[in-house]
This record gives structure tokens, C-alpha cells and sequence, in this order.
């Protein structure tokens, strides 16, 4: 069993429990386990629960909350044994915690084998960052922007719109327009967050014209023989273009090992993968970007090109 972990960071009051339980209110098809890095109670809010005990709750749409204390193995032990096990798992940190350690301890090789890091997305309250440019030199505050693949500006609709183009400035200073996004009431699509099942990939359903993050997904797959150092200088010149990337392949260099590639915003990772493409083929890649600025048929050029003649 193998469950993909989502990282929320952010100051406090930055807006992660809104995230967090927008999430959970709105999985789309996912069973989400919300793992909180704090002592004490866990704010999620009561419309969303179902039961509570003293460890953890048991949220109406079958996802689970708990708190992170101590091991951290053994915490993602306990939630992966539940049943049924969840298809992924969102731990939110401490808004005064540095993000980089909990990083660390998830890319332990016995934990990523098991709940990947699949994507570190922290939030920041533009209007706060606004009215306080001092926060700007907060070493915290920088290395929590520093740990993100993707910065999402939450409250966008409450800060006027010359401000907020100040704030991403800024922000723009850490991180590439590209990974930058503007959000309301923790709304944010989960395809964002979270990458597709390679085993069953698709295509998003279509998003309303007012929503501020249309998405586009490309399926790629390929029957011919790959080679990895072809794969690695095509991706170097795709994923600046794409949000996310997650494959599965077969190189002539690793015959009988598929190998998992995951891509996420400037961050990428081969490792050794538990299943293999479908039957026949050598590729299954599923690659998310912004619509307008996604060309399908570019890109199955670019990859074709991973083929060995």
C-alpha cells in the first residue's frame, strides 16, 4: 500500500485548516487522511464531523484527523493500517513550525516507501504580508515559502487588486509566477494537490469559466523502448512548462525494474516503483499544466523523443 502525502505550510492564521477542510469537504473521489501537526485540539470545522474521540476524528465523508505527535513513522503507520486505507494523506503544519524538518523525515527512505511526498504547498495571507513588509524578512516565514512547490495566496477576494499583484511581486522573489495561485475560501482543485491514479487516468471535467484555475491533463504512454538519459534532458525541457508530472516506465538501462517518476512544480524523483506500466506498454505519464498554456501535441512530440529508434 502506497499513499502520497500532501504538506500544507504556512504562518499562522495563513489560512491551512480553510484549505484543509475544503479538502475534506470536497476529496473529489479520494479518501483523505488529515494528519495536524499541533498539540492540543484539532480545529476542523463541526459540520464537517462525524464522531470524535480523544485521538482521532472521523469526518462524515469517511477521512480521518489526528495529530502529530511523536514518531512519524509510526503516526503514517497508523493511519495507512486503517481499513480501508486512504488514497492519500494531508498533514498540515504548525503555523510556527519550520516545514524543512518535517521534509526531511518524510524522505527517509523506510517512509517514502510507503507515503511519498507527493506535494508541499504553503499558504500565504496577502493581506497580512501587505500591511506588515517586515514579515518579508522573517526567517521562518522565508523558509516555509523556500520548502513550497506550489504558493497559494489565500483570501484573494478580500485584498484589493494592485495589492495583490505587490504581494505576488514579492512572493515572485522566492517562487516563479508559474507556481504562484490566487485563492478564495481554501478553494483549490485537488488535481493541484494531489496527481491522478496512473492506473486509471483522466481527463478533469470542466471547470466553470469564473474558476481561477483551469487545468488541462495529458495522458502519454508508449510501447517502444525507452532510454532514461533521453527521458531525463526531455523532461528538463517539459517540466518547466507543467504543474505536475507522475509516470510509470520501463528503461532498456533497468529492464525488469519499472521505474516511478514524479514531477511536482522544479521538483522531480525517479524511484524504484511497485507497479509496472499496463500490459504492453513501456510509459503511462499523466502531465497537469495551466489551460492556454498546454499543448498536447508539443508535448507527445517532446516525449516521443524518449524513444529509442
Amino acid at each position: 500500500m502506497i499513499v502520497p502525502v500532501l504538506l500544507v505550510a504556512g504562518a499562522l492564521g495563513a489560512g491551512k485548516t480553510t484549505l484543509l477542510n475544503h479538502l475534506l469537504a470536497n476529496p473529489d473521489g479520494r479518501r483523505i487522511a488529515a494528519i495536524v501537526n499541533d498539540f492540543g485540539a484539532v480545529d476542523i470545522d463541526a459540520q464537517l464531523l462525524g464522531t470524535v474521540t480523544e485521538e482521532v476524528i472521523s469526518l462524515k465523508n469517511g477521512c480521518i484527523c489526528c495529530s502529530l505527535q511523536g514518531d512519524l513513522l509510526r503516526t503514517l503507520s497508523s493511519v495507512i493500517k486503517r481499513d480501508p486505507a486512504p488514497d492519500a494523506i494531508a498533514i498540515e503544519t504548525s503555523g510556527i513550525s519550520d516545514p524543512a524538518e518535517i521534509i526531511r523525515n518524510l524522505m527517509d527512505p523506510v517512509i517514502f516507501k510507503v507515503a511519498p511526498l507527493e506535494t508541499v504547498v504553503t499558504l500565504v495571507d496577502p493581506q497580512r504580508l501587505h500591511d506588515e513588509p517586515a514579515l518579508e524578512q522573517d526567517g521562518l516565514w522565508r523558509s516555509q515559502l523556500r520548502a513550497a512547490d506550489f504558493v497559494l495566496l489565500t483570501k484573494a477576494d478580500l485584498i484589493a487588486r494592485d495589492a495583490l499583484d505587490e504581494v505576488r511581486a514579492v512572493v515572485g522573489r522566492y517562487k516563479p509566477q508559474s507556481a504562484i495561485f490566487d485563492i478564495a475560501h481554501g478553494d483549490v482543485a485537488p488535481d493541484l494537490l494531489f496527481s491522478r491514479d496512473l492506473r486509471a487516468p483522466r481527463t478533469l471535467p470542466p471547470r466553470a469559466p469564473s474558476s481561477p484555475l483551469p487545468f488541462a491533463t495529458v495522458t502519454w504512454t508508449s510501447q517502444a523502448a525507452l532510454s532514461l538519459a533521453r527521458f531525463q534532458q526531455v523532461i528538463g525541457r517539459i517540466a518547466p512548462r507543467t504543474l505536475r508530472i507522475k509516470g510509470v516506465l520501463l528503461f532498456t538501462e533497468h529492464p525488469t525494474q519499472p521505474i516511478l517518476f514524479q514531477s511536482v512544480a522544479t521538483r522531480g524523483t525517479l524511484a524504484p516503483s511497485p507497479v509496472s506500466p499496463a500490459d504492453g506498454l513501456t510509459a503511462q505519464l499523466v502531465l497537469i499544466g495551466r489551460e492556454g498554456e498546454f499543448d498536447a501535441d508539443e508535448l507527445g512530440a517532446l516525449l516521443r523523443g524518449v524513444e529509442e529508434p
